[in-house]
């Protein structure tokens, strides 16, 4: 379980940095797949709007902290 949370972590602060790079530059790579957040997400919810460089840069955030979480539990 520890490392599907840590897997989890590492797809939101991927998608976190690529969604910030997509919002204020063209991201080509992975663009469906790492843009979800950005693209999908971002627009149906109305308090994030102006604040897309914010919500992708805390979804990047919130992954580093699930990676670290996991780490820190104990494995039995």
């Amino acid at each position: 379980m520890r490392h599907t949370i840590q897997l989890v972590g590492l797809y939101f602060v991927a998608s976190g940095i690529s969604g910030t790079i997509d919002h204020l530059a063209v991201q080509p790579v992975f663009g469906a797949v790492l843009n979800f957040f950005n693209r999908v997400v971002i627009p149906r919810v109305d308090v994030l709007t102006g604040y897309e460089v914010y919500a992708n840069l805390s979804l990047a955030v919130l992954g580093g902290v699930l990676i670290i979480a996991a780490d820190r539990t104990r494995s039995t």
